[in-house]
């Protein structure tokens, strides 16, 4: 590999987090700082200015390497949307995937949407949900036309960072889910049904592709390049990217994959275009990392005290962490979080655990449609990463539900490393991705199952699903009053 540096920034869902890395490997340096988000009831917004302060303070932090930078590389949360005039600049916040307001929008969509259409398009069922572009076009338009009026652009949070780092205008196939079919192109009768969205989506271009050149700064001049989706850029980032490989990417949500060219296609279950001989077949859930941050708030202990806890806590009540609705694989927005089994002796490790032992019943949900997906392929391996992997108890927990190892990687922050990854791809200095990934995405542990409690989990796990089956017309009537 030639010499060199790369610079990898993730824009999150929490947190802009980004790896000074050399094409050896070696991160020299790392940045990470949080942003607010504004929640209330149904609607979850940030400021995009917040994003393109950090990335700016990421790259002042690596500015003294400026001179042995080869190229930047930017991932972003994905469904997540930023409605901008044709200056750029943003008309509203950000309305991020969580938010779950355009859900009538999004039925009113889905209804329209044949299944013979979809799996012509995407070659799965895939369905339109409150956090699809075109639901969140509908929205705008019909609770405040005037601003869908002055709307130019509907931008990805990467898109709307490297439009105000470059000038340069585009999106990519691969983060632009639900809207490309497999031939990487948009689905124009789909985006006929909303009129307007056409004109207002950005021209697509190669996720290896160069947007254009940072404008200003200590790296005026520096390729910044068009890069994709964070959950794509985590599976390199962990070093997954061959048929095979399994990816569990674990962060405000879970978000699961799996690589195989076989695609049957399964509900629930979004099967991306093939793009560079890699068919993935991905899965997010609503509230990974969000659950335990939730009932860390609720008990008012520190993340870490609790976690703690939770490590000499029995197996207790089960947990469902649908506190914002649920994604993968069951895509029910009416879904709602709750505990079952709470006895007197249930106390704040108990909780914690039992929401640890949730959101891994949540991922193995996922993995089960996922190996349906695609015919039935068993991952040949499991690779973890991202935030809420750094838990060791954590991860042994998700072993246990999955009943298989897992290999956590070395990097914590996997999507800034698979940004790092996709952009030396990109201009030449590191070879072809799966080489890439391997060498810069090195495993720092294995957690193995251990058999006495996998039997017991899987026990539980089938007693999660029910409580999930017994609870959907109660939550069904919440949600009408």
């Amino acid at each position: 590999m030639s010499d060199g540096l790369l610079i990898g920034l993730d824009l999150g869902t929490t947190a802009v987090k980004g790896v000074l890395i050399g094409l050896d490997g070696v991160v020299r340096d790392r940045f990470a700082e949080r942003f607010p988000t504004m929640r209330e009831g149904a609607r979850v917004e940030q400021d995009p200015a917040d994003w393109l302060r950090l990335v700016e303070a990421a790259l002042a932090r690596f500015a003294p390497a400026a001179g042995e930078v080869r190229a930047i590389g930017l991932c972003s949360q994905v469904n997540t949307h930023v409605f901008s005039d044709r200056a750029g600049r943003p008309l509203c916040p950000a309305i991020v995937w969580q938010d779950t307001r355009p859900a009538d929008a999004a039925a009113a969509i889905d209804a329209k949407v044949a299944e013979a259409d979809r799996l012509a398009w995407w070659g799965a069922p895939l369905p339109i949900d409150a956090s699809h572009a075109l639901a969140r076009m509908a929205w705008v338009m019909a609770e405040e036309p005037a601003r869908w009026s002055e709307t130019a652009r509907v931008y990805a949070p990467k898109d709307w960072v490297i439009r105000q780092l470059t000038g340069a205008d585009g999106a990519d196939p691969v983060a632009s889910v639900g809207l490309v079919d497999l031939a990487l192109a948009y689905v124009d009768p789909l985006i006929a049904e909303v009129p307007g969205a056409a004109g207002r989506l950005p021209p697509l271009a190669d996720p290896l592709s160069p947007a254009g050149e940072v404008a200003s700064g200590p790296f005026s001049g520096v390729p910044l390049m068009r890069g994709t989706m964070d959950a794509w850029a985590g599976l390199f980032g962990v070093g997954a990217a061959e048929h095979g490989d399994g990816v569990w990417l674990s962060g405000t949500s879970e978000v699961l994959g799996l690589i195989s060219p076989v695609r049957q296609g399964a509900p629930g279950v979004i099967a991306f275009p093939t793009w560079r001989d890699i068919t993935l077949h991905a899965g997010p859930t609503q509230a990974g990392g969000a659950s335990f941050e939730w009932v860390a708030k609720l008990l008012g202990q520190p993340m870490e005290a609790l976690a703690a806890l939770a490590a000499d806590a029995r197996p207790g009540p089960i947990f469902l962490p649908h506190l914002q609705g649920e994604r993968a694989p069951i895509w029910d927005p009416a879904a709602r979080g709750a505990f079952a089994g709470l006895d007197a002796a249930s106390g704040p490790g108990e909780l914690a655990r039992a929401v640890m032992e949730g959101v891994a019943f949540s991922a193995r949900w996922v993995f089960e449609a996922l190996e349906a997906s695609a015919g039935g392929t068993v991952p040949q391996r499991i690779r973890l990463g991202g935030g809420g992997a750094r838990s060791d108890l954590w991860c042994q927990i998700r072993a246990d539900a999955l009943g298989r190892p897992l290999e956590r990687a070395a990097a914590p922050d996997a999507g800034a490393v698979g940004a790092a990854i996709l952009a030396g791809v990109g201009v030449g200095a590191l070879p072809d991705l799966a080489t890439a990934s391997r060498a810069l995405a090195p495993t720092e542990r294995v957690f193995v199952p251990d058999p006495a409690r996998a039997a017991e989990a899987s026990a539980r796990y089938r007693i999660f699903r029910q409580f999930y089956e017994a609870l959907r017309p109660v939550n069904a009537g919440l949600t009408v009053l």
